[in-house]
């Protein structure tokens, strides 16, 4: 049997991410969070948080494409870089789902061999993340930490949370808020790191 013969599990896929992913982002300043919310409306697989913000999606061989369009939607507005791990038997189809910019990865392997993932699209930065995704992040709490920091909290103290967070939209530039958010992300005490 060649590599690409094995059924590649999710739980192995996973794993050797989880390996990979540590020398892909190497230092103690990357937080890696298994099944990031991006504001309800899907859950990455895996994001590293360190001075970008990635989002690993995977789709194992057992796994459908059928929610992966939406998926690439709502990631495509988040996160500075995104990247597909996907079983070779999905892996040209994929490809067609993908905004150009995408990083791929073919999970092959599989059973006694273990999986490899194997770079085949190297992707590029995201040219267009959304600030209004973006900001949805943030728990309520640190964007308005954020807008009182800046002087900008009056009015909205007490104000539903799309409130503040379209305040600290209208008043942040988008490479000053993808900073707070990371660093954010970061700072939670008690959260969700994983790998």
């Amino acid at each position: 049997m060649t590599r690409s013969e094995f059924v590649v599990h999710d739980r192995d896929v996973r794993e050797q991410l989880g390996r990979d992913m540590r020398v892909w982002h190497p230092g103690t300043d990357t937080l890696f969070v298994d099944e990031l919310d991006l504001g309800g409306l899907v859950r990455v697989d895996v994001a590293a948080v360190n001075g970008a913000l990635w989002g690993y999606e995977i789709k194992s061989a057992r796994d459908t494409l059928r929610r992966l369009p939406a998926q690439v939607t709502v990631y495509s507005k988040v996160f500075d870089y995104a990247a597909l791990v996907v079983a070779d038997r999905h892996h040209d189809h994929a490809f067609d789902l993908l905004p150009e910019w995408w990083r791929v990865y073919a999970a092959l392997g599989g059973g006694d061999v273990g999986v490899e993932l194997v770079l085949t699209r190297v992707g590029s930065p995201n040219p267009s993340v959304d600030p209004w995704q973006l900001v949805q992040l943030l728990w309520r709490d640190e964007a308005l930490e954020e807008l009182t920091a800046r002087g900008l909290d009056h009015g909205v103290r007490s104000k539903p949370r799309r409130m503040v967070w379209q305040r600290l939209v209208e008043s942040v530039e988008l490479t000053e808020l993808q900073f707070v958010v990371r660093s954010r992300l970061k700072s939670r005490q008690g959260w969700r790191g994983c790998l």
